[in-house]
């Protein structure tokens, strides 16, 4: 396991791999939280009155209101003809396919929601925002079942949050209004009218949507992630898909089922794995139908001799503050937490039935699992692989006995930013040959990796034998 050297094998294997200039983005991996003193800016919708037939009506009102919450998503993937492929003759190179979206601001430090599919395969993410500055972007977590995923950036200054509505009393012919990158035109907006509530949709035979708002107001390929709103400015839906060939259908996803998910991505548990032992219940209620949203979250469980138990949590609850977040959905309890350590005290006030009760949360690690080399492979070098034998590498070295097909690989991740493609095989780490997950880790593990680097990789991409440099590894 980790022992057969690759001197011999790869004798040959001078001239190192070069990268377009331009083409590898540096993604930072460690989020930097700059030290906001002032309050979170606030995009939040509200009650306000407009005057019907003139030029200021709803739409620019939301729209120039809401404008720096949603964000501009550019995106860089590498595809390849696939293997098996019977017109593929000859080997073909990897060509660099630009991609689009959109994003919503989640958080003032640079926490934004997105669509999965909008991240998928990616070897580069960058954000513009409506001020024009661009920023490296790096994927947190993703939901592909739900199709969300959460990026971040590292903004100079705190970024306007956008203010979620519900979409429990949407109105079929109710107008709505988009927000997003339509075809790379950055920050289009449009409006239409709900079409629709409730549409299923199957995309293909590996995708579908249940319970999706319809919509006329136009969605084009770029939306995708972006806010579909009402005139109050409140984001009702996520923009996910529309309907080739047709005019004006477009899908969005209920916030309703958004928020749950989206907390659950930028949960504290998820990204660091600590504990807090709350389920919360996220509600909405509107006392008139030209009233904002008035959103709240209860606490639905406590887990037993957890955190939350300890400080006196009790189902029913209804959380108003932790640290010094308002918590009106359970993305802002998430948000609350972040940039937080085990052993911390939150200070949370509960609403008890009638009175406000101050309770103080110690965050507790969760038990420790340890990681299988899957998982230590995807967390330190940002890549998902599976083993190949000696006929998928001859090409390329005849002498190799195999290596490690790359199947995945992270945005903004070290192997991303080392050069390294899905499609390639993995035939090398510094001296030694990759076989199997074991060899990966062996050198990983090392206890003199810090030597190493930068650590030379090698790998078989189009029956050629390529070499390149991985600058750090956490």
């Amino acid at each position: 396991m980790g022992s057969v050297t690759l001197t011999s094998l790869l004798r040959f294997a001078r001239r190192r791999l070069l990268v377009p200039a331009g083409f590898a983005v540096a993604v930072g991996l460690t989020a930097f939280a700059p030290a906001f003193s002032d309050p979170p800016p606030q995009a939040a919708a509200g009650e306000r009155e407009l005057t019907p037939g003139k030029r200021r009506d709803q739409v620019v009102d939301v729209y120039d209101r809401l404008k720096s919450s949603v964000v501009n998503i550019h995106s860089e993937r590498t595809v390849t003809a696939p293997a098996d492929d019977p017109f593929n003759r000859q080997p073909v190179q990897p060509q660099r396919v630009n991609g689009m979206g959109t994003g919503i601001v989640l958080d003032p430090r640079g926490y934004v929601l997105t669509n999965f599919h909008v991240v998928d395969d990616v070897t580069s993410l960058r954000v513009r925002l409506h001020d024009g500055t661009s920023h490296t972007a790096r994927v947190v977590s993703t939901d592909k079942e739900a199709d969300l995923a959460l990026i971040k950036i590292d903004p100079a200054r705190p970024l306007p949050v956008i203010g979620l509505g519900t979409s429990s009393d949407l109105m079929v012919g109710e107008p709505v209004i988009a927000i997003g990158n339509a075809f790379g035109y950055e920050h289009s907006v449009t409006d239409g009218r709900v079409s629709f509530k409730g549409r299923d949709v199957s995309l293909n035979k590996d995708m579908g949507y249940k319970g999706l708002i319809q919509t006329s107001a136009p969605i084009n390929p770029g939306n995708s992630g972006g806010p579909l709103l009402n005139v109050l400015g409140e984001v009702v839906g996520v923009n996910v898909a529309i309907r080739a060939g047709a005019q004006n259908i477009g899908f969005a996803l209920p916030v309703d089922s958004v928020i749950p998910r989206a907390a659950d991505l930028i949960g504290v548990r998820r990204r660091t794995g600590i504990r807090h032992g709350l389920a919360l219940r996220d509600q909405a209620a509107r006392e008139a139908t030209e009233a904002a949203a008035k959103r709240s979250v209860s606490v639905e469980l406590v887990e037993a001799n957890s955190p939350a138990a300890a400080a006196g949590f009790k189902a029913g609850d209804v959380v108003e503050r932790a640290d010094d977040v308002t918590v009106v959905t359970s993305i802002d309890f998430e948000r609350a937490l972040l940039d937080k350590s085990a052993g911390q005290k939150i200070p949370v006030r509960v609403k008890r039935g009638d009175a406000a009760t101050d309770l103080e949360l110690t965050l507790q690690p969760g038990a420790k699992v340890p990681l299988t080399a899957a998982d230590a492979v995807w967390k330190r070098l940002g890549l998902k692989v599976a083993p190949v034998g000696a006929d998928a590498v001859a090409k390329a070295n005849p002498q190799l006995r195999g290596g490690l097909q790359v199947v995945e690989v992270a945005a903004g991740g070290v192997a991303a930013t080392a050069g390294i493609q899905k499609g390639d095989v993995l035939v090398g780490l510094h001296l030694w040959e990759t076989l199997n997950l074991d060899n990966v880790t062996f050198v990983l593990n090392h206890k003199d990796l810090s030597t190493f680097l930068p650590l030379k990789y090698f790998v078989a991409r189009d029956g050629k034998l390529k070499d390149g440099w991985i600058t750090s590894v956490p």
